[in-house]
């Protein structure tokens, strides 16, 4: 967690002087804190200690939030997440259940963060801490949390450092925030100083983001294994594939039960396997009692093509095409 959003997290409400006005306070986004980017070639063992490094800041601040009494228990009712998700839903989430049970045995360990709602009084939007708020609601329990009042901007931020210290959140989880914040108008430097990213890495994310359609998406899930080659290789494959032959890969019965990760191989391998050839028509040649050939009779998905042989039989054809409204008309008495 950066210096400037641990100094958010801890600071008290301002106070308005006794002579100022009560307003709603501004939503506009102020200029954005000093710092220098980070090294766009940062190791594994790096991204780990500053994760791990931002998960104890973010813990002391919040004990030191606690200590001054500024943790409050909100109704989580009137808790509403963040409009930009940073979260892909996944009913097959074994984490969260655990999670949720952990919450249920040992309590709440560290608050989320919310602001007043602008233009909603009485309820709150939530900065980070959605899973928590999520299993406050499963459990009836209150949401513990730190309220500021945070400009769009602050939230944003304090989003998005809360997302770097999260080993659980996926690659496409990340693409998936950072296209939301697109979305929503969230100028690109703000996305790189939430993220913690250089502008390249950003656009990169953006990339996938925008290959993968919603449907597949929601479909698959967080995919937590899965990482950045395997995503564009999907990318390919949906590019490649008929809007027919991506919904059927989608709407397959094997995907029922499978982890969000097992979801990503199915759906990469129903569309990485060639589809079958279409069969060729059966055919059949009929033949008189003398065994002459008199027709060729071809079948196929789309109709049956009879064929006669004028050699052997001249005249057949135009005799049996002026028949056919007869054979039909017979038919359909048939079927009466």
């Amino acid at each position: 967690m950066s210096k400037s959003i641990r100094h958010l997290m801890a600071r008290p409400a301002p106070e308005l002087a006794p002579d100022t006005p009560s307003s709603t306070p501004s939503t506009t986004s102020p200029p954005l804190p000093a710092g220098n980017p980070p090294s766009p070639r940062r190791t594994a063992a790096a991204r780990s200690f500053g994760a791990a490094w931002q998960a104890q800041e973010q813990a002391r601040a919040a004990a030191d939030a606690e200590r001054d009494g500024s943790v409050v228990e909100l109704d989580p009712e009137i808790c509403d997440p963040s409009a930009i998700a940073d979260r892909v839903p996944d009913t097959t989430d074994a984490a969260f259940d655990a999670f949720v049970e952990q919450i249920r045995q040992e309590g709440q360990r560290s608050p989320a963060l919310v602001r007043p709602k602008p233009g909603e009084p009485g309820r709150y939007e939530i900065a980070y801490g959605r899973r928590r708020h999520r299993a406050a609601r499963l459990l009836g329990r209150p949401l513990r949390a730190i309220v500021r009042p945070l400009s769009d901007t602050e939230l944003i931020i304090a989003q998005g450092s809360e997302n770097l210290a999260r080993a659980d959140l996926s690659y496409i989880e990340r693409a998936h925030f950072a296209r939301n914040m697109v979305q929503a108008g969230v100028a690109r430097d703000v996305i790189a100083k939430a993220m913690g990213l250089q502008a390249s890495h950003l656009s990169s994310l953006l990339t996938v983001a925008d290959a993968i359609p919603a449907p597949v998406l929601a479909t698959i899930g967080p995919a937590p294994r899965i990482g950045r080659p395997n995503w564009l290789t999907l990318a390919d494959r949906i590019k490649a594939a008929a809007p027919e032959r991506i919904d059927e890969a989608l709407a397959a019965p094997n995907l029922a039960g499978k982890t969000s990760d097992e979801r990503f191989a199915a759906v990469l391998a129903a569309l990485t396997t060639t589809p079958k050839a279409a069969g060729r028509p059966r055919a059949e040649t009929l033949k008189d009692a003398k065994g002459l050939k008199f027709a060729r009779v071809e079948r196929s998905t789309a109709g049956v093509r009879v064929t006669t042989d004028e050699a052997s039989e001249p005249g057949f054809g135009d005799y049996l095409a002026g028949r056919l409204p007869e054979l039909l008309a017979a038919y359909r008495a048939g079927k009466a």
